[in-house]
């Protein structure tokens, strides 16, 4: 899970990238996406989706499974960091890949370089690993959701460590300075540092013990608290200056269990002073010390706030007994509104998002894309509506010529031949006291118009729904017809393991009673 061999991305078409972003728009509401979803989504010529997923099996970027009832893909992480490689490549953001520079618990570090030679750190969220599965008791990305897909929980992470970075680094705290993300993957600033757990020695340990205490007291006054501060997310340069790393699990100060985070964060500290440089100080900060100037926690909607507080601005001035109805009514409205909001695992797939993806694949803006999307939107629905009224006119316009026809019809017979009109009553009257001799007169004269003695007499019908709308019906036939034919043909190969297993197990069973019956 942790390696990353960017060799294969530079021989990856773009149909490639079309199946793979398919993968992942189907691992919306799909635990496995069938080979009939994608090929709908990835929009290919027949066949080509199934040997563009035998080459990304083969290359270990995605892989197939099969269960009772489902067969099909699943994207892994080697798909996932692809799709953000080439985003970021498409942004001329990195260039090239280089050498791993750490692996933690939850993500890989890798040293990457830009067109201008520049070289960026990037850090790729990989959550799910062994040693840190209990994500519910410990995050809460995942909320009020009981199923949910490791690739987007990774997201959600990455999503919040450039929130919290970008918002950090704009209010001058010592953070690397953050670049780009995109999915699990965020871009930031190489620092030229070692960790602090590889120091041994330092210059002056009380002067740096008393910055860390400063830090942890300034990111509280700001509304967070970054809850893992330790000498493992903390690094120093040859200068001793600070710099603090690794922040998707940072917490507001409004957060329930939030004196205790703040009390851990003091503890390590002091824990590792006193065990690897000797020193022990009876100075330390409290949670009552905290003097909020800043509701950082609000705009990076850190957790542990609430979105009654957000609103009405309570973390920095707290309601009187007069504005409790005001927080009961918004508690009412907010109710309402996640109630009304739909999730984000959406049932039926939009072609738009994966649009937006494949754009960004290819380095284009979304924004300027976007609005010309809605014009073809626009286009296409005021088409359909002119077609509709031209269908209405021209089947009415049928109708009324194959009236106009009929009547024409039936004129020119009263004109040719006036005394056939009523012939069906004239039969009715006269069948029984037909002669025979005019019944074999009758049948000589159509010998002779045929020239054959085996053929039948032909009757006419005239139709009265007009040639258009049966055209209509076979086409739609037709159509539904060749995509079932589709359907059929993409799920050759997968759809045949069921029946091949089947066949297998009739066949072993044949064998074993035939078997039996042989030895009596």
């Amino acid at each position: 899970m942790g390696k990353l061999n960017v060799v294969i991305l530079r021989y990856l078409s773009r149909d490639d990238f079309r199946v793979l972003t398919a993968i992942e728009m189907g691992m919306k509401n799909h635990e496995i996406v069938p080979v009939s979803l994608l090929s709908s989504i990835a929009s290919l010529k027949h066949g080509g989706c199934n040997k563009i997923l035998r080459e990304l099996v083969k290359h270990k970027l995605v892989y197939y499974e099969r269960s009772k009832t489902v067969q099909g893909y699943k994207l892994n992480y080697g798909g996932y960091d692809y799709l953000a490689l080439k985003t970021f490549c498409s942004r001329e953001v990195i260039l090239s890949v280089g050498n791993q520079m750490g692996v933690g618990k939850e993500s890989d570090i890798y040293i990457v370089a830009s067109p201008n030679d520049e070289q960026y750190a990037l850090k790729l969220h990989r959550l799910g690993r062994t040693s840190f599965r209990n994500l519910k008791n410990k995050r809460d990305y995942h909320k009020h959701r009981k199923n949910m897909s490791w690739l987007y929980l990774s997201r959600l992470s990455a999503t919040k460590e450039f929130a919290y970075m970008k918002a950090l680094y704009d209010r001058g705290f010592p953070v690397p300075k953050p670049v780009d993300y995109n999915r699990h993957a965020v871009v930031m600033e190489l620092i030229n540092g070692y960790p602090l757990c590889q120091v041994h020695e330092l210059q002056d340990p009380s002067a740096l013990y008393s910055e860390f205490m400063e830090l942890i007291v300034k990111l509280a006054n700001h509304g967070l608290i970054h809850g893992d501060f330790n000498e493992f997310n903390l690094m120093l340069d040859n200068q001793d200056h600070i710099t603090l790393i690794d922040f998707p699990q940072m917490v507001s100060t409004s957060h329930p269990n939030a004196e205790w985070y703040f009390d851990r964060d003091v503890k390590c500290i002091r824990d590792f002073f006193a065990k690897r440089y000797n020193y022990e100080s009876e100075l330390f900060p409290t949670f009552k010390d905290i003097r909020r100037s800043c509701s950082l926690d609000v705009e990076v909607s850190a957790s542990g706030f609430t979105k009654d507080l957000e609103r009405d601005g309570a973390l920095l001035n707290p309601a009187g007994p007069n504005e409790e109805t005001d927080d009961e009514e918004g508690e009412a409205e907010d109710e309402d509104e996640e109630t009304d909001e739909e999730p984000e695992i959406e049932e039926s797939m939009n072609m738009k998002e994966y649009q937006h993806a494949m754009l960004e694949l290819e380095g284009l803006k979304i924004s300027e894309t976007h609005a010309n999307i809605q014009d073809q939107d626009d286009e296409k629905r005021e088409e359909t509506k002119e077609e509709e009224e031209t269908e209405a006119t021209s089947t009415a316009k049928s109708d009324t010529e194959t009236e106009k026809e009929l009547e024409e019809e039936s004129r020119e017979a009263e004109d040719d031949c006036p005394e056939l009109t009523g012939l069906s009553a004239l039969n009715k009257e006269f069948k029984p006291f037909r002669d025979p001799d005019s019944l074999q007169h009758i049948a000589e004269h159509s010998r002779r118009r045929t020239d054959s003695e085996a053929t039948m007499g032909s009757t006419g019908s005239c139709s009265t729904i007009p040639p258009e709308v049966v055209r209509q019906k076979m086409r739609r036939q037709l159509t539904n017809q060749q995509k079932a034919a589709q359907r059929r043909r993409l799920q050759k190969g997968e759809a045949n393991l069921v029946t091949k297993a089947r066949r297998e197990n009739q066949f072993t069973i044949k064998s074993s009673i035939e078997g039996a019956s042989f030895w009596g």
